[in-house]
């Protein structure tokens, strides 16, 4: 028997959708192992596979591509039951020409309100694209077109079933019945075994670089939540003010409505060579800047971070060609603080900042974020935000402690630009400035931790020389003790991504 066309038009986005959809899943699903894949991230299946270099990125990172997410690492990607539903739609278009009841008005509208669902739910996750993302998800086009072929099909399949003579009696609520809850075994089915079969990633919580020490004796925290309560938990966020992973790694915590139990305070860590000597290579030009803005502003810091996420495109732009940008856009935006932006007061706050890092052995890597003490890991800083921070805050609610090994001198270098697993991708080595004739002893606050099995990188005098690579940390001795540990394995997408090929 010949299918009517309209129902053709019907099994034809069903099968887009399951393709798409299930392609979708599969990018979710293997970044549960916590490293960094490529995604299928084209409307040719196999083909254009990248690390991230469209919305596809942005659509698998951001709060809307999995839901369930504090109960599940990651949560569960709506892929999964976008799926399962075309798989519905297009069994139930092959039991409807089966059953030679393609012209039942009743079956032909059950038909037709099966495809709404997901068309209804492409409308919604194609507003939240453009109005919360600002960019689209190839695959999630794909997806968008299939519902719309369902859609159409379903709708003028039933109203040609309408127009057409009643030729048997029309299926019966029991029959309707049962396939309404054959759809919901369809869907609930895929997301029980899903959740059965989610690692746990519980045993990774409390088994990165901890910090044995969380005082602030340079006087260079900023904090972010003025009206926590008593009962929120000690946050040390290290952050720099124009850095894409760092705006995106805020607004996932946003979302995530968990800010309310934090206390945060911010050490600020420009990935730029003009104040910060721990790296070869400016990632983001005018951080420097920035941050003695954000220093200067005092308890207006937070709103001069805020705004810097918002224009920071923007000035690290003109920042790449004149050195002098970044300073004129702060004052423009902020002149009561001119004259301190620039100031050798200012450059001394942000080198204080630099000095914190080298003597609490913090990674070269932005945006990292500790609770109590206990960092959360940078696997877990994307689409593990959730289920690792809700962990980490009951457990601080209940007192409890993680095992904490030894912080480990910062060897590597990086940035966290991209969103993905670890936040960011392996950079240079510290640049080793020239030796000084007589460099100047730190204060006892910058010896490593126990455990380190190398020297830290010494930082400049507090008061910031003009030429930061004339300035030189101790000269490293062979290691002896333990090796460090290693740099993550793969690199991380690219600065313009914030997530990966889920939906929406």
């Amino acid at each position: 028997m010949r299918p009517p066309t309209w129902l053709i038009v019907v099994f034809v986005g069903a099968f887009i959708g399951v393709v798409f959809a299930g392609l979708s899943t599969y990018d979710f699903v293997q970044h549960l192992d916590r490293q960094v894949h490529s995604l299928h991230c084209s409307f040719i299946p196999g083909m254009g596979a990248g690390g991230g270099d469209s919305g596809c990125q942005v659509a698998m990172m951001s709060p809307y591509s999995s839901v369930f997410r504090a109960r599940v690492w990651g949560g569960i990607p709506i892929a999964l039951p976008a799926m399962a539903v075309f798989a519905f739609i297009a069994f139930y278009g092959l039991h409807l020409l089966l059953t030679r009841r393609t012209q039942d008005r009743r079956a032909t509208m059950f038909l037709a309100a099966a495809c709404a669902l997901p068309a209804l739910a492409s409308v919604v996750m194609l507003t939240i694209s453009l109005t919360k993302l600002g960019a689209l998800c190839k695959l999630c086009i794909a997806i968008y077109i299939a519902s719309a072929a369902c859609l159409t099909g379903g709708v003028m399949l039933w109203r040609k079933a309408v127009k057409a003579p009643i030729a048997e009696e029309p299926v019966g609520n029991k029959l309707l019945g049962i396939m309404f809850g054959v759809g919901v075994a369809f869907v609930v089915v895929p997301l029980v075994i899903y959740m059965a079969l989610a690692p746990d990633h519980s045993k990774f919580l409390g088994t990165c670089e901890n910090l044995t020490k969380t005082d602030d004796p340079y006087g260079v925290m900023v904090r972010l939540d003025r009206n926590a309560s008593a009962k929120a938990a000690p946050a040390i966020e290290i952050l720099d003010p124009l850095c894409p992973a760092c705006k995106a790694f805020e607004e996932r915590l946003e979302s995530s409505g968990l800010v309310d139990r934090l206390d945060r305070r911010v050490i600020l860590f420009p990935l730029d060579t003009e104040c910060n000597w721990m790296i070869s290579e400016t990632t983001h030009p005018g951080a420097c800047t920035v941050s003695e803005a954000v220093l200067c502003a005092g308890d207006k810091a937070p709103e001069v971070i805020q705004w810097a996420f918002e224009v920071q495109a923007d000035i690290r732009d003109q920042a790449k060609t004149d050195k002098t940008a970044a300073a004129r856009i702060v004052k423009q935006r902020f002149p009561e603080l001119a004259s301190c932006v620039g100031s050798a007061e200012a450059r001394a706050k942000v080198n204080k900042s630099m000095r914190w890092a080298v003597s609490h052995n913090i990674r070269v890597l932005t945006p990292q974020l500790f609770v109590g003490g206990t960092k959360l890991c940078d696997e877990d800083v994307d689409i593990g935000l959730d289920y690792a921070l809700t962990r980490l805050l009951d457990a601080y609610d209940r007192g409890a402690t993680f095992a904490r090994p030894p912080a480990e001198a910062p060897l590597e270098t990086g940035t966290g630009d991209m969103g993905g697993h670890g936040s960011g991708h392996p950079m240079t080595k510290p640049a080793e400035p020239k030796k000084e004739p007589k460099p100047a002893a730190p204060p006892s606050g910058d010896q490593p931790a126990a455990g380190s099995g190398e020297k830290p990188i010494t930082s400049p005098s507090e008061t910031p020389k003009e030429e930061p690579a004339k300035e030189e940390p101790a000269k490293e001795e062979p290691a002896k003790e333990e090796a460090p540990k290693p740099a993550p394995k793969d690199p991380m997408p690219t600065e313009e991504s914030a997530g990966s090929g889920g939906a929406p």
